[in-house]
């Protein structure tokens, strides 16, 4: 199968800490989302002081910064505008 590139993307999630048996994710990230969905509307619905310039990070292709946990394995699982899932499991020393 071929990757459709990152402007397929609709939905992925970083685990900084995998155990090698449950992906438990510690960042989200809709980039296909628009001005009205995902993270812009929890933010609005939470009515909480946010930053938005937090929120639109959530949006992206890029992970925010995060420290390694124990496990010394990164998991990154995508799901594509198709609902097609992928994992890469990454060993970090």
């Amino acid at each position: 199968m071929e990757s459709g590139g990152k402007e397929r993307i609709a939905l992925w999630m970083l685990d900084t800490d995998y155990d090698g048996r449950s992906l438990y994710p510690r960042q989200v990230f809709f980039p296909m989302a628009g001005d009205d969905e995902a993270w812009a509307r929890l933010a609005r619905n939470l009515k909480a002081e946010i930053d938005p310039e937090r929120i639109r990070a959530y949006w992206g292709t890029v992970s925010l910064p995060f420290e390694l946990g124990e496990y010394k394995r990164v998991a990154v699982k995508i799901v594509d505008d198709r609902g097609i899932e992928s994992l890469k499991v990454v060993e970090v020393e």
